[in-house]
């Protein structure tokens, strides 16, 4: 899939982003803080927000369930192995969306590596050389309903949703 340029910067999008699903708990991985994070904090002082390094997570943070991990400023200080396997335990255990800024140059991954882990592109950014892209996932939105699953095509339709083997 190819995403064209936006016309956003990547600080307006994760201002966006962190405004549209204003989380409760949010988990920050990378390297520093961003100043979109900030003045959300400021605005939100209710919110609370646990930061990682990137690498692994720490135990007390991996048994924690978040509203919304972002990954700003990490995959490219890691080895993709230990990305594929970070970002894989945050989808599976610690959080329903997921945002991840990456510059896919600076950190050898390819898009499809983002896709094999359900990631979806939604924005890129350009300035100069450099081109970050922004991916999300949303479990609430990952896939649809099938039209196909509902009562109209189970064969005892006074049945359906009462059993289950």
């Amino acid at each position: 899939m190819n995403v064209a340029i936006s016309s956003r910067t990547p600080q307006q999008a994760l201002a966006a982003l962190l405004d549209r699903y204003a989380p409760a708990r949010l988990l920050l991985i990378g390297a520093s803080e961003f100043p979109a994070l900030s003045a959300f904090k400021q605005a939100h002082p209710d919110t609370t927000v646990a930061h990682a390094a990137p690498g692994p997570l720490p135990a007390e943070l991996a048994a924690q369930r978040f509203d919304l991990a972002l990954v700003v400023d990490c995959l490219e200080h890691l080895p993709k192995r230990d990305g594929l396997n970070l970002l894989g335990g945050i989808r599976n255990l610690n959080a329903s969306r997921i945002a991840v800024l990456a510059d896919l140059s600076a950190s050898g991954w390819q898009e499809t590596d983002f896709y094999s882990l359900a990631l979806q592109a939604s924005e890129r950014f350009q300035r100069d050389d450099q081109v970050l892209t922004l991916f999300t996932y949303d479990l609430l939105d990952y896939k649809q309903v099938p039209d196909w699953l509902n009562s109209r095509f189970w064969a005892n339709p006074e049945n359906f949703g009462k059993y289950w083997w």
